[in-house]
């Protein structure tokens, strides 16, 4: 019993490989073969697109931030010429507003001249008329006066209308001179 004691611990070392070692040996080989030709190439495929995808995102993203300046710079540029073309507005129709004043201006002066001249020329029409219905009156009052102090009747139209003209050229005469 000693010597298959000797034979079953020489069978039991673990540092002797056996025929399972081998065949475990194997299988692994086989696992790892399997492996490194089916299944490592397409992980190492879709990591290899996955980085191309993120590279691309990268890209497109920067490429998209400089478009985004570039529409900015261009509405800011937009933005300036409106702004110009506002103010330059505004001044046309500050100088369209200050023509318009103007000539209102010049249409309500002409038409203040126009009734100024209207309002004299029915002043003398007034002053025109005045004299004649003084002259009339002054004439019979002059005539009762005279025919008062005369003490006769001055019924004679010819007569009233001499002695009224003389009178009237008498205080013409004197409102002349002095």
């Amino acid at each position: 019993m000693a010597t298959q004691a000797i034979v079953a611990m020489e069978q039991q070392n673990f540092l002797v490989p056996n025929g399972t070692f081998f065949v475990e040996l194997f299988a692994f080989a086989i696992m790892v073969w399997i492996l490194a030709k089916f299944v490592i190439p397409p992980i190492n495929k879709a990591m290899t697109a996955r980085q191309e995808a993120i590279r691309q995102q990268f890209a497109d993203l920067d490429q998209a931030k400089s478009e985004a300046h570039e529409a900015e710079e261009e509405f800011r540029a937009q933005i300036a010429d409106a702004r110009h073309e506002a103010a330059r507005i505004r001044e046309e129709a500050r100088e369209q507003g200050a023509g318009i004043i103007a000539e209102l201006r010049e249409q309500a002066q002409a038409e203040a001249q126009r009734i100024v001249e209207h309002a004299h020329a029915q002043i003398e029409a007034d002053r025109k008329a005045a004299v004649v219905s003084l002259r009339n009156e002054v004439g019979s009052l002059a005539t009762s006066l005279a025919g008062r102090i005369v003490g006769e009747a001055l019924e004679d139209e010819a007569r009233q209308g001499r002695v009224v003209d003389r009178f009237l050229e008498e205080l013409d005469q004197t409102a002349g001179a002095s």
